[in-house]
């Protein structure tokens, strides 16, 4: 017979810190939004900034990194 019990408890631990990373990366994405004197939206899409289109990504990369090497501790 199959133990159920690891799986869920595996499952369920996944999904909870699956959303707990993805809220810890939008409420510092907001954060971001909200430090910059300036439109992220607009210098990106409208003026075609380049530089900060890298340089928003290169933050966005690196949350993700440390936010993934949290959860996994």
């Amino acid at each position: 017979m199959i133990e159920w019990a690891p799986f869920v408890k595996a499952l369920v631990a996944s999904i909870v810190y699956s959303l707990i990373g993805i809220v810890m990366f939008a409420a510092s994405f907001v954060i971001i939004k909200m430090v910059t004197p300036f439109s992220l939206r607009k210098e990106i899409e409208e003026d075609q900034n380049t530089a900060l289109a890298i340089l928003i990504s290169s933050v966005i990369l690196g949350l993700s990194i440390i936010i993934t090497a949290a959860i996994k501790g």
